[in-house]
This record gives C-alpha cells, sequence and structure tokens, in this order.
C-alpha cells in the first residue's frame, strides 16, 4: 500500500507493532498546527457475511479461525450464541472448563501484548533507535524480561493445548459445553506451573511501577479523555469473563446501565460506519453519536469491577486505585491493568483447577435447534465480545453480528491518536519518535485487527508532511 500525499496531509502507513493491517492519518491546518487524526482500519474480512448459510452448530468451529492470537475468545463468544439458539445450559463442569481455556486465552495475549509489542518503547523509550526497539533488542539487553514475557505466553498456549488440542484455532469448546473432560493428569500439569508463571508477572509488575515515573507526560496526553467504560461483572459486582451481566459506567463511576442481560445489548449499543475504515464505531445508544464513546478491555473492567476476586490481584488492584485514582482515564493505563489482570488470569486458572468438580464427566448438554436466535458475549483479552445469530427453523444461519472489542475501542482510538499527533506533530520537521508516540498510543488497546497473519522482520515506514502549499517539509523512511 501506498501512501496519501495530499495538501495538508501526513499518513503514517502501516502502523506498526499492532495484530492487523492499518494506518494513521494525520491532517495540518493552514497554522501547520494539527488539526485532526484518524485511526483507518484498512483490511475487509467479512466473516458476518461469511457465515450466512452455514448450519449454526458449525459456528463455534468456524468463528475460531476469525483470529490466531485469540480464538478461544471467539470460541467461547460463538458457543454461548449456540447455546442460545439450543436452549441449553452447559454442565458446571464444562462451563468451568471454558472458563479455564478463556483465561489461558487472556494470560497468552496480554503476555503477547505487553512484552513483545509494547516492552520496548517502555524499556528503551519512545524514542531510542528503531534498530534496537523490538523484542530482540529486548532480548539481548533484557534478557530476563524478555524470557518471562516468553515463557508466560508458552504457558497459557500450552494450557490451550492441553485443553484443546492444538494452540490455536482449538475446535474443543463446543454447543453445550466442551467435547472432552479434564485429567488429573493434564489438571497437575497445569498446575505445576502456577507459581513460576506468577512469580513471572508479579516480577514485570514491581518493574513497572518503580518504573512508572518515566511516564508521566506520556499518561497525562495519551487518550486520557472522560469516556464510559463497559464490561462484564458477576452478581458482587466482581470481575467477570465468561458469563455474568453487561455494567456501563460513567467516567466518574456513576452507573449508565447495570445488569445488561446478554439479549438486551443490541438495544443498548449501536454500531455507526465512517467511510475512512472498515472498522465499525461501537457507542452507547443511550448516549447517542458520537457522545456514546466507550472503551472495553482491562483499564474498563478493572474501573467498572469492585474487586477481581483473587488474592495477590486484589491487593495490586488497590495499589493501582492509590496510585492513579478509582476511575483512571489515560489510555496508558492499559499497560498496568493489562500485567494486574494477567495476574489475576494465573489466580484464577488455580482456582478453578483445585475446585475437584472440575474433573466431573459431565461437561456437555445436548439439545437441537429450539430458539431462532442466540446471543454469546465473554471478555477477550482486548475487551468485551458479543455474537448474535440468527437462524431459521432448520438451524441454518440467516445473520450474524459481531461486536468486537477493538470496535467498541475506535472511537477512543481516534480520539487518543488526535490527541498524541496535537502534542508532538510539529509542522517544520519530522522525527522518528514523534511518529512512533502516534503510533504506541494505539498499541496501548492493543487493537486486534486481523490477527491470523504477521509481518516477519521490519515493517515498511514512509511518512512525509506537507505543508499548506503542498511543499514537502519533511521527510521520513524505514
Amino acid at each position: 500500500m501506498t501512501n496519501e500525499i495530499t495538501t495538508n496531509r501526513l499518513t503514517i502507513d502501516p502502523v506498526t507493532r499492532i495484530e492487523g493491517h492499518s494506518k494513521i492519518t494525520i491532517f495540518l491546518g493552514d497554522d501547520g498546527e494539527v488539526a485532526d487524526a484518524q485511526f483507518h482500519v484498512t483490511q475487509f474480512r467479512g466473516f458476518e457475511k461469511l457465515c450466512e448459510g452455514r448450519p449454526v452448530h458449525e459456528m463455534p468451529s468456524l468463528m475460531a479461525r476469525i483470529c490466531g492470537i485469540c480464538p478461544v475468545s471467539h470460541l467461547v463468544a460463538s458457543a454461548k450464541a449456540v447455546d442460545g439458539v439450543m436452549a441449553t445450559t452447559p454442565p458446571p463442569a464444562g462451563a468451568r472448563l471454558r472458563r479455564l481455556m478463556n483465561l489461558a486465552q487472556l494470560l497468552q495475549s496480554h503476555a503477547l501484548s505487553f512484552f513483545h509489542l509494547s516492552s520496548p518503547d517502555l524499556l528503551f523509550g519512545f524514542d531510542a533507535d528503531p534498530a534496537k526497539r523490538h523484542i530482540y533488542g529486548v532480548l539481548r539487553e533484557h534478557p530476563t524480561f524478555a524470557k518471562d514475557g516468553i515463557a508466560l505466553r508458552r504457558f497459557g498456549q500450552h494450557i490451550i493445548e492441553l485443553l484443546g488440542g492444538k494452540r490455536i484455532h482449538p475446535a474443543w469448546i463446543v454447543p453445550g459445553g466442551v467435547n472432552a473432560p479434564l485429567s488429573t493428569e493434564v489438571r497437575d500439569e497445569v498446575l505445576a506451573g502456577v507459581p513460576d508463571a506468577a512469580e513471572r508477572v508479579v516480577r514485570a509488575l514491581e518493574w513497572y511501577k518503580q518504573a512508572m515515573i518515566r511516564w508521566e507526560e506520556e499518561t497525562a496526553v495519551w487518550g486520557n479523555f472522560p469516556t464510559a467504560f463497559l464490561g462484564l461483572v458477576d452478581e458482587g459486582g466482581g470481575v467477570e469473563h465468561y458469563d455474568g451481566t453487561l455494567r456501563a459506567i460513567g467516567p466518574d463511576g456513576a452507573v449508565i446501565h447495570d445488569e445488561i442481560a446478554p439479549h438486551e445489548f443490541e438495544q443498548r449499543i449501536g454500531e455507526a460506519v465512517e467511510p475512512w475504515s472498515y472498522l465499525k464505531s461501537a457507542y452507547l445508544t443511550k448516549l447517542g453519536y458520537p457522545d456514546g464513546i466507550y472503551r472495553v478491555g482491562p483499564l474498563a473492567r478493572l474501573n467498572i469491577a469492585d474487586h477481581l476476586g483473587t488474592p495477590r490481584a486484589d491487593e495490586e488492584l488497590a495499589e493501582l486505585r492509590k496510585r492513579v485514582g478509582r476511575y483512571p482515564s489515560s489510555s496508558f493505563h492499559f499497560h498496568y491493568t493489562r500485567l494486574i489482570e494477567t495476574l489475576y488470569a494465573v489466580e484464577r486458572i488455580e482456582q478453578l483447577l483445585r475446585d475437584p468438580e472440575i474433573l466431573s464427566a459431565r461437561v456437555r448438554s445436548k439439545a437441537g435447534i429450539n430458539s431462532n436466535e442466540g446471543i454469546g458475549i465473554a471478555e477477550a483479552p482486548r475487551g468485551t465480545l458479543m455474537h448474535h445469530y440468527v437462524v431459521d427453523d432448520d438451524g441454518i444461519m440467516q445473520r450474524a453480528n459481531l461486536v468486537i472489542a477493538t470496535g467498541q475501542n475506535n472511537m477512543a482510538m481516534n480520539r487518543g491518536v488526535f490527541q498524541v499527533a496535537k502534542q508532538y506533530v510539529k509542522a517544520d520537521r519530522l522525527t522518528e519518535g514523534m511518529l512512533n508516540r502516534v503510533e504506541a498510543v494505539i498499541r496501548c488497546y492493543d487493537p486486534c485487527l486481523s490477527c491470523s497473519t504477521h509481518a516477519v522482520g521490519q515493517m515498511p515506514f514512509h511518512v512525509r508532511l506537507v505543508g499548506p502549499g503542498g511543499q514537502v517539509l519533511d521527510e521520513l523512511r524505514r
């Protein structure tokens, strides 16, 4: 893809160290200052349309192919939607095992985001030489840090492989539950890895908390604005990743919606389409578009929840709130909350595995088509994920609507790009670090645009800064 160069327009194409393909356009005013900015998702996949005409029982396995980084999240949400079509509830052990795999997904994906994609900026600085500002540079200069990230991701993927037979696109979660019970051997193998994983997360958290003072400026201006937050909570108001109801709060914590059942979500959440992106923009219908902007993901989940529910993670949550406030608004804090949630995932995996009922042989309920509609909601690593299916009386898919976490963060990402560009991009000159900061605000959200493919090596990068008269003021290539 070539850069679009016109008067008063700066294009960053592609955005690097994210999962998928996108670009950023920065618009300059006649005074040379940043007037606007847009985050464009430039790929189109059309999964919703591809589903039409397929038997609904195929949907979980098909939906796991959407993404190579978070296939389990789509697998879980899809299976829950088909449960709705079948009007069936998984046995308790089946639900616990689904939850277990989803937490393993959270663990490995958060490790990828923090250690592999974001830590080079945090360790070396946003103005550091890009020749070393990557995971291989981290491995050379901070080997323990890099190995911790690799080990954490490997642990999460290994749990998925032990349960589902493979690390990517597993099909073990099925309508009605899962297709095989958990063995004692697998349980014990996973439990044996918990102490090491917990130690590695805690080590990263301690480093991050000590280093936070370095990023006071970035925290102040990187996606730091008032929005609503949305996510799942349990009956006691605790964080929930598999079940529960939706809660939406305002920037000051005031409840906008609470106890939203899955079947109500389409009345509460709308989706807008802009001509400059294939990514839809979700909004709270009560507030309208674009005022209904909200965020999902680890920052949102920790803001809306009263507690996490595991000992060390709750201690870290209390410390976070003491450090940055009860309802932090800066998108830079996605990094901090992502680490806390990783610790929670490790602890919660251990809790689930120590429940004797996890070994029950009853892991699946079976039924036919009992409803023409089903909705499944779960928390993906990047935020709340919603699958809504409509089928005919024979169970053939008529319509699918997927509300993806990245789409729900779309308006916030655009606003964050504008905020950071306005702070750092100067009309008379360009620096690589300046543009890296614009990209890095997107990396805070860990957007997942199409995680099935990745580029190997260095991504191409070509930027021109064009003045009001069309003259090239500065240019960078890599």
